[in-house]
């Protein structure tokens, strides 16, 4: 993890992962791991597609990307659709929260939309 973001070269950035990584600690009650090279992942989200697929991922997450940092698993929220109207400034595509900076959202509305959605994935897996 330590290289993970060692490897950040634009200091704001690395701030904002080291800070979302501690925002979804909190959150999560877990330890961040990493999932491949590129996602720092908390938990275990167990999927199983209508086709029989299924496999494992993290239960959230994020990656430090080229134009933005891509936050995983936090589609599931209730009330997402609210909170996203509240968030600040962001994208959002199918499956992923796209920000470029941290100071650009809310962070308490965040935190909301991570725990949401961590309590669904986690209902929905028993």
């Amino acid at each position: 993890m330590t290289k993970y973001f060692a490897g950040i070269q634009d200091d704001t950035r690395r701030r904002d992962c080291e800070a979302l990584a501690k925002l979804m600690t909190k959150v999560t009650k877990e330890k961040p791991r990493m999932w491949g090279t590129s996602i720092v992942g908390f938990g275990i989200h167990h999927y199983k597609y209508e086709s029989g697929r299924e496999g494992e991922t993290c239960l959230v997450g994020f990656s430090s990307r080229k134009g933005d940092i891509s936050v995983y698993g936090v589609s599931s929220s209730p009330d997402h659709a609210a909170l996203l109207s509240q968030l600040g400034k962001h994208k959002m595509g199918k499956g992923c929260l796209y920000i470029r900076k941290m100071s650009d959202v809310d962070q308490r509305v965040l935190e909301r939309l991570i725990a949401g959605s961590v309590a669904e994935r986690r209902r929905r897996n028993g």
